[in-house]
């Protein structure tokens, strides 16, 4: 009891540090972006903004972890690693907020970085195998286990940064994954990933108030791809490691909300004969505020997704495979029940604008049994109303 007591006094003690450095940092680090340039200026379709926002947030939420685990975690050597290659994922963050860089450089500088931990003993060894009936219940990477834990680090890094599309959507759904990783780590008793986490909930939270709709201050790519790279590396550390209690599926139910939009996402923009590493505007938040939903119901409702399969991470992790599956649905069918309550206007808006617009397509595909003037190749005639096309930036894009 005494060792409980201590654990949780130092992982509310990192939390808390955490909390007040990132607060107090914050608006020191949006004087300092507005000096260098690092400003987000509305200039397509794909932001939601509509003024000139500072972007270099995630220098707040990287001083307050950091200060907060220099107190208090402990400095292992796999740890320094981690610690390593997250200062280049910030530096990289940090120029490319000031200055964009390419992709593929990004790319290469992150594969660098998750190189550093997997090198020093942060790899994925063995799987749980996903199939129950097997007689083999784990996968042993071998070779592979650097690779995949390359693929998984730098996968998770951009993930997060993709999801970073309206205000207070990434930061908030990594609060909620490191809050779910802190639970299993303290029911499974391992108490440095549960400071770690701990740190990085209380700098995430600390930001919150300047990066919540209407934002502030953006935590920019700085931010985001930090929040994934934490992320990725502590999953590692903390949950694949622990592949006797720790089920295949914990980690990607407790990150699922990222991967699933991304993975999607590339499915997406190759279906369509694109890279990618295009950016468009079909990510599961762009198709909430399309429904018909605010920024802040759109972030509310993915939150609510997030923290469904963050719950159901930790039953899968206590309580077994079926319990699991059992508690998943209930909160989906809860969750569906309440959405139609909270957004009974909203939902019967996006039923009637569908019902118009199969109309409107109904009324142009008969158009030409009509007579008709003869097409002209200029501007549209004088007084036509023009038909709101939601998906009409996906035109734009395939040009």
């Amino acid at each position: 009891m005494l060792l409980n007591t201590h654990l949780f006094a130092g992982v509310s003690l990192a939390l808390l540090v955490a909390l007040v450095v990132s607060f107090l940092a914050s608006p020191i680090v949006k004087t300092f972006a507005y000096k260098v340039g690092a400003v987000d200026v509305p200039k397509d379709n794909r932001r939601m903004h509509h003024v000139p926002i500072p972007r270099l947030g995630g220098l707040a939420i990287f001083l307050g972890f950091i200060v907060s685990i220099l107190l208090f975690a402990e400095m292992t050597n796999q740890f320094r690693s981690i610690l390593l290659g997250a200062v280049i994922i910030v530096v990289l963050g940090v120029v490319d907020d000031i200055t964009p860089l390419p992709a593929k450089f990004k790319f290469l500088i992150q594969i660098a970085a998750a190189l550093i931990p997997a090198l020093n003993g942060v790899v994925i060894h063995v799987l749980s195998n996903p199939n129950l009936l097997s007689e083999n219940p784990y996968w042993d990477m071998g070779v592979l286990s650097i690779p995949i834990t390359v693929l998984w680090i730098v996968a998770i890094t951009n993930a997060v940064n993709l999801i970073d599309g309206l205000d207070g959507l990434a930061i908030g759904v990594s609060a909620i994954s490191a809050t779910t990783v802190l639970v299993i780590s303290l029911l499974v008793s391992e108490v440095q990933v549960a400071v770690v986490m701990a740190a990085l909930v209380g700098a995430c939270v600390g930001f919150m108030p300047y990066n919540l709709n209407p934002a502030k201050m953006f935590m920019g790519d700085t931010g985001a791809t930090f929040l994934g790279y934490i992320l990725a590396c502590m999953s590692v550390e903390g949950l694949f490691k622990s592949w006797a209690i720790i089920s295949f599926a914990v980690p990607f139910l407790i990150l699922g909300l990222p991967i699933f939009d991304t993975a999607f996402a590339f499915i997406r923009r190759i279906a369509h004969g694109q890279s990618p590493m295009q950016a468009d505007r079909s990510h599961i938040h762009h198709r909430l505020i399309d429904m018909g939903l605010n920024q802040k119901q759109a972030v509310a409702t993915l939150y609510v997704i997030s923290a469904i399969l963050g719950l159901s991470a930790v039953v899968l992790t206590t309580s077994g495979e079926l319990r699991a599956m059992i508690f998943f649905v209930s909160l989906c069918v809860v969750a569906v029940v309440a959405a139609r309550a909270v957004f009974p206007k909203e939902v019967r808006e996006e039923l009637h604008e569908e019902m118009e617009e199969l109309k409107e397509h109904g009324h142009h595909t008969e158009a030409p049994e009509s007579p008709a003037p003869p097409a002209q190749d200029g501007p549209s005639v004088p007084g036509k109303p023009e038909t709101h096309e939601p998906e009409g930036w996906e035109k734009e894009e395939d040009q």
